[in-house]
C-alpha cells in the first residue's frame, strides 16, 4: 500500500509555478484572440453571404486580423473584442 505521508509538492525540486503560470496566461489569451479573430471572419463572410458587400467584409477582415496580432503582441484583449462590437454593428447596418 502506499505511503501516507505528507505531500511535499510544494517544496518538490524542479516546480517552476510561476512558469507554469504564465504558460496558461499565455495559452488562455492565445485562445480568447484567436476565437475572437475567428469570430470577426464568420461576421465578414456572412456580410458577404447576405449581402454581398465585399468592401466592408474586407476591410473589417484585415482591420481584425491587424488588432489580433497587435494584442498578441502587446497582451492586450479589449481592442479584438471592441471590434467584435463593430462586426457585429457592420452586419446589423449592412443587412
Amino acid at each position: 500500500m502506499a505511503e501516507h505521508g505528507t505531500v511535499e509538492y510544494a517544496t518538490a525540486t524542479g516546480n517552476d509555478l510561476a512558469t507554469h503560470e504564465s504558460t496558461y496566461e499565455g495559452f488562455v489569451h492565445l485562445a480568447f484572440i484567436g476565437s475572437l479573430l475567428i469570430v470577426n471572419i464568420v461576421i465578414g463572410l456572412a456580410i458577404v453571404g447576405t449581402t454581398s458587400h465585399w468592401g466592408v467584409a474586407v476591410c473589417l477582415i484585415i482591420l481584425s486580423a491587424a488588432i489580433a496580432v497587435r494584442g498578441l503582441m502587446s497582451g492586450a484583449r479589449m481592442p479584438i473584442a471592441v471590434m467584435t462590437l463593430l462586426s457585429l454593428l457592420a452586419l446589423a447596418l449592412t443587412a
